[in-house]
């Protein structure tokens, strides 16, 4: 009986937690905004491979069990939950754009084109972004800027589950071509084993050229 009222406990937890964080598309909705997308990124910080950024219009209040910031989610429960978000979602948009395009017009301006591209490339144009981090300044839909907002926002934590999921998908077809790098342990971030494989094997074609070692290294 008590395993049973505590199960009960955590789901009443869990259903008010994920509740919570409709905050801010209650908010924009009280104000006029009928499709809310919530966009983000993943991929800023490795040396290896794209920025890939995601953005999701959610149903209004769609419970989505242990819904949260994807670096606080087991990988197991956001490849479930990614599945999840495109089932039951409005729509989504995801983009990827690949190291060249970073060497060429650094990360922060690949991060911001990739979300204004996943945007436009939903099937249905929302009238209001909720963006993680500061303002993006390549989007002209008004936005709300968020800083940690995949942890304070259920769109944004969804886009983030997206943008996630599907970079390490990517990084992990790479450990195949390139096994000896250990893409899929660190999917591209400057580990020590990683940048001890680029000294060992050399620099690859999907390395960011005009990232620290990569352009030391070269």
């Amino acid at each position: 009986m008590n395993k049973i009222k505590g199960k009960a406990e955590k789901l009443e937890a869990e259903l008010l937690r994920v509740d919570q964080l409709y905050h801010f598309e209650r908010e924009i909705k009280s104000q006029g905004y009928q499709i809310i997308a919530g966009t983000d990124e993943a991929g800023r910080g490795p040396i290896a491979g794209p920025v890939v950024a995601a953005s999701v219009v959610l149903p209004e209040g769609l419970f989505l069990k242990d819904l949260n910031d994807s670096k606080k989610v087991s990988p197991g429960k956001r490849e479930k939950l990614y599945d999840e978000i495109i089932e039951k979602c409005l729509c989504f948009g995801i983009k990827v754009i690949d190291n060249d395009e970073i060497d060429r017009i650094n990360i922060l301006q690949s991060s911001c084109l990739a979300m204004k591209l996943a945007i436009e490339g939903m099937d249905i144009l929302p009238d209001f972004v909720l963006v993680d981090g500061l303002k993006n300044k390549l989007l002209t839909i008004p936005q709300l800027p968020l800083v940690k907002g995949d942890s304070k926002s259920a769109s944004i934590a969804a886009a983030s589950i997206l943008a996630k999921v599907y970079r390490d998908r990517i990084m992990d077809e790479y450990d195949k071509l390139y096994p000896e790098y250990g893409f899929a342990t660190h999917k591209g971030y400057p580990t020590k084993k990683h940048i001890q494989a680029v000294k060992d094997y050399g620099v690859l074609k999907i390395h960011r050229k005009t990232f620290t070692p990569i352009s030391i290294l070269l």
